[in-house]
């Protein structure tokens, strides 16, 4: 299925009916251009700021928005911040990009709806992640939640939000992605939730894709997939952010990553090369989150320029979307000027 799906995906680039993605560059070619996305994360306003709506190197936006918010009630769905917004970008000649959050990386903020966490069946509908130390999982800090995203009952209402929102908007929207894969419980078992493996986590991670597709065959999807609990790359090769990738090929849902941080260890055995393998075959991305423009290249020990951040996603990942946090100084004194100077 992977190989059929790459050349109808081809097909689609060439007569260029495939939604502003399109294949990588090939040896000796111009490397392609990502589509550059600002992401507010869920500062909405920010989207009214006239500096960026007047850069065109910019396609759009990308905005936050909690499952809690968007089903404030078992079954009441309020989608009226995604309606405006999409409204307002629509009018500035503007596209939108939704991330569905159901983490966080606080320990005050629950992302899930209330009923999730009051309802017995689905067993507290989050759980805790932990700031551990890394060997021994001791002295673990409260780092925010995260769904149960592998508990069957709470896969059912997430699916039946995906439903809703892609009756709405599939097909109008650019895209909607998925937060990260990454989730930390620890490494030593003991500080795994009730009923979870990394198994089980792992076959969750594919149902949600699944549904993703199915709620939103039109517009772009993406899956932030960085790293999966119970494997380290290369040493302890689980097989299950491979998997992963495996699959969303084999269905049509893109791949991306929530950090762009050139040559870092971690992400070049993790991620990086994944990403890089499935330009092409689905659409990509890579998300320049808060902190990256600050990274120091390991090989050089210099922090990155917007030049270096922009010829890494686009030359050795070949991503088809690049989403920017609004970091000063360096986005609008750097990041704007760059993109202005290079556009076409």
């Amino acid at each position: 299925m992977p190989a059929t799906f790459n050349r109808i995906f081809r097909l689609l680039c060439v007569a260029g009916l495939c939604c502003g993605f399109g294949v990588p560059a090939s040896a000796g070619e111009k490397a392609k251009r990502a589509n550059h996305y600002v992401f507010v994360n869920r500062d909405r306003e920010r989207i009214k700021d006239s500096i960026v709506l007047r850069t065109k190197a910019f396609a759009g936006f990308q905005i936050k928005y909690t499952w809690r918010e968007l089903e404030p009630a078992k079954d009441r769905y309020d989608f009226n911040a995604i309606r405006d917004d999409y409204s307002f970008l629509a009018l500035k000649g503007k596209r939108l990009f939704i991330q569905l959050q159901d983490s966080s990386f606080d320990d005050k903020i629950q992302n899930v709806p209330e009923y999730l966490i009051r309802e017995p069946q689905f067993n507290g509908g989050a759980d805790r992640q932990y700031q551990v130390d890394e060997e021994k999982d001791e002295r673990p800090l409260p780092a925010g939640w995260v769904a149960r995203r592998w508990e069957a009952t709470v896969q059912a209402r997430y699916h039946k939000l995906l439903l809703e929102l892609g009756k709405e908007f599939d097909g109008r929207i650019e895209g909607i992605n998925l937060p990260e894969t990454a989730v930390d419980f620890g490494e030593t078992g003991k500080l795994y939730p009730k009923g979870f493996t990394p198994e089980l986590y792992r076959n969750g991670i594919m149902t949600n894709l699944a549904a993703l597709k199915a709620a939103f065959p039109r517009s772009v999807t993406l899956q932030y997939a960085n790293f999966m609990p119970g494997e380290w790359l290369p040493e302890n090769d689980q097989n299950f952010l491979k998997s992963i990738f495996t699959r969303a090929k084999e269905i049509g849902v893109g791949l991306a990553g929530p950090d762009l941080l050139p040559n870092k260890p971690g992400q070049m055995k993790h991620s990086y090369p994944l990403i890089r393998g499935a330009a092409g075959i689905v659409p990509t991305g890579i998300a320049v989150q808060w902190g990256n423009y600050e990274h120091r290249d390991p090989r050089t020990g210099q922090q990155v320029t917007i030049s270096e951040l922009i010829a890494f996603a686009e030359e050795y990942l070949k991503v088809d979307y690049v989403f920017w946090s609004t970091q000063e100084p360096f986005f609008s004194g750097q990041l704007i000027p760059f993109l202005e100077n290079r556009t076409e």
